[in-house]
């Protein structure tokens, strides 16, 4: 990264500017939080990048799809190859691994990643990734954002950023994952349909994950590392530490034990 260009975000320390080019980043999901983050991190300085999504824009895509064209929709360009296209655009020599496909087949890849975004939609994903990162010692950066009808009937949008940081505690320790959760996703499987989203939305989460991100690489805001669960009320536009933080489980993280690091063994029976 210029010195000109990193002049701008000098606070952030003074190596920051060769922590964040050296950094490997992996970004599963690159719809409408996960094309915000590519773009951002592109703009700081991230040079190294793994891109994984399966799938191609279409036209319900533009209102949220960053980087995205009516062209791009049109000729169904892979969303890894859009992505790209924004990087590459702002990082002059990035390197950009791309893969049309679902993040678990290309784990090997994941392994060498230095903090892992998760865009992924449904709580089943959430858990096999985070089971995934944890056993490799990857931090995760989770967001989603939905929309529904309250009580109301007027539209309620809410959202989450989670860091799930290898020792502290899991999703399940926040309450986030839960078997509850998990049974109603897998008995509604097949029926979601069409999940609202908006651009703004996706916006804030994004660019909070990214800030959580580049605090966690170079320590710029001398904070120790915390729980990090932050809701976010997209009615009243306000994003704050969640309450669940208060009730987390004492003596640590029961649900990834410390010894269980590193590829699953298997014994012949």
């Amino acid at each position: 990264m210029s010195e000109s260009r990193q002049s701008r975000q000098s606070f952030l320390g003074p190596q920051s500017g060769s922590i964040i080019t050296a950094a490997r980043v992996a970004v599963l999901g690159l719809g409408g939080g996960g094309s915000h983050i590519v773009q951002q991190l592109a703009h700081v300085g991230f040079k190294t990048y793994l891109l994984c999504d399966p799938d191609i824009v279409e036209d319900t895509n533009l209102n949220r799809l960053i980087g995205a064209t009516v062209v791009d929709a049109q000729n169904g360009v892979r969303k890894v190859d859009v992505a790209a296209r924004q990087v590459c655009s702002l990082v002059p020599g990035a390197q950009v691994e791309l893969n049309f496909a679902r993040w678990e087949t290309v784990t090997a890849s994941l392994r060498e990643a230095d903090v892992i975004f998760g865009c992924l939609d449904g709580y089943a994903l959430r858990r096999d990734l985070e089971a995934f990162t944890r056993r490799f010692l990857i931090p995760l950066i989770d967001i989603g954002l939905d929309v529904h009808l309250g009580t109301s009937r007027v539209p309620q949008m809410s959202g989450q950023v989670i860091l799930s940081m290898p020792g502290g505690p899991c999703m399940r320790c926040m309450n986030f994952l839960n078997d509850i959760v998990l049974a109603n996703e897998a008995a509604k499987y097949g029926e979601a349909g069409v999940r609202p989203q908006v651009v703004w939305g996706n916006g804030v989460l994004a660019s909070t994950a990214v800030g959580v991100a580049v605090d966690l690489l170079t320590g710029w805001a001398r904070t120790p590392c915390v729980p990090v669960y932050l809701e976010y009320d997209g009615n009243s536009g306000t994003l704050n530490p969640s309450v669940r933080l208060q009730y987390l489980p004492p003596g640590g993280c029961s649900h990834y034990p410390s010894d269980q690091v590193g590829s699953p063994q298997f014994k012949v029976l």
